[in-house]
């Protein structure tokens, strides 16, 4: 994400001015600017959305609500955000799911990334965090896939639907392992997160900030990340690849986006002041207790990245026998 950073820096410089909007649109923000979710509160998503909220509202002096749409995988609020006015006052938390990730399982979606939406800028990515029941007598991925063969079919995976990280990571896995695992499916993974404390499920691969504190304090048992390489935050812990997974690597990210027409000024003084905003070191902080790096680009490598996500989890997907529904 490093030249994301450096060309975001210059952009930021070019594009930062007052509270007018360029190209005669006039001034702007003068109302409330409505955030959507499309998942459930609790989540990366609503803790992320938040704290960019406040940074933006000190920025213009308007309140940024966040407003939460989840289900089916984030396509219930991403259609609610892409019938939104066009006017900057909605603007779309987003993550891969939606635009990474269901164009390949779903056969109809009502909506198009690039189509629909005007990408403003990328935000942050992180790895997962492969976690299980501290009941399970697995305690590392070598004992998980063990056990898993020794079982088969008795161990359940949970995920927040089948268009997000978790539920692709808990496919890729039964398929680079060839275990047999069951997929449950909620609302949120926050709420498969619940089920996991409670031993309804055994395995998720959760977003860190969800999932490490429950970890850290023993109630669940985190075997590895998901990263290509081991996080800063948790240094001891190993990669699911070095586990004895060779090539699993996935990473989540997250954007914000404005419905297609929203005037060329407004989009570009919400990109740099969400640019600036990501910049800033204390921020980068928070993200990063969170075990979320915190990252930007101009909307146009935003774009490119996209189509770069949709055509890599097009293959992995593939790869990996999951069809579209």
């Amino acid at each position: 994400m490093q030249p994301f950073r450096v060309v975001a820096a210059a952009f930021v410089l070019m594009t930062s001015a007052p509270a007018v909007a360029q190209g005669g649109q006039g001034a702007y923000p003068v109302k409330p600017i409505r955030m959507i979710v499309p998942f459930s509160p609790g989540g990366t998503s609503d803790t992320l959305a938040r704290i960019l909220g406040q940074k933006l509202t000190q920025a213009w002096g308007q309140q940024v609500v966040v407003d939460f749409r989840p289900g089916a995988s984030g396509i219930i609020g991403t259609e609610i955000a892409m019938r939104a006015p066009a006017d900057g006052y909605t603007l779309m938390h987003a993550n891969m799911s939606q635009f990474a990730i269901n164009p390949s399982l779903y056969a109809r979606l009502p909506y198009q990334a690039l189509r629909d939406f005007a990408p403003l800028g990328l935000v942050a990515t992180a790895p997962q965090l492969m976690v299980v029941n501290p009941a399970l007598p697995a305690k590392s991925v070598k004992e998980l896939i063990e056990l898993a063969r020794a079982r088969p079919g008795t161990l359940n995976f949970g995920s927040g639907g089948a268009g997000t990280l978790a539920y692709v990571g808990g496919e890729m896995f039964k398929a680079a392992t060839g275990v047999d695992m069951v997929h449950v499916s909620y609302k949120g993974t926050i709420l498969a997160l619940t089920d996991l404390l409670g031993g309804q499920v055994q395995l998720l691969f959760s977003d860190m900030p969800i999932a490490l504190p429950h970890a850290k304090t023993g109630k669940l048992r985190a075997l590895a990340v998901t990263g290509a390489q081991r996080t800063p935050l948790v240094p001891d812990m190993p990669t699911v690849a070095e586990s004895g997974v060779p090539g699993f690597a996935l990473v989540n990210w997250w954007g914000i986006l404005a419905p297609r027409g929203v005037p060329g000024g407004i989009a570009a003084q919400l990109a740099a002041e969400i640019a600036r905003a990501h910049a800033l070191p204390d921020l980068r902080e928070r993200y990063a207790s969170l075990g979320v790096e915190a990252t930007s680009s101009t909307p146009g490598q935003f774009a490119r990245y996209i189509e770069s996500e949709q055509a890599r989890f097009a293959h992995l997907l593939q790869a990996a026998g999951v069809k579209a529904q």
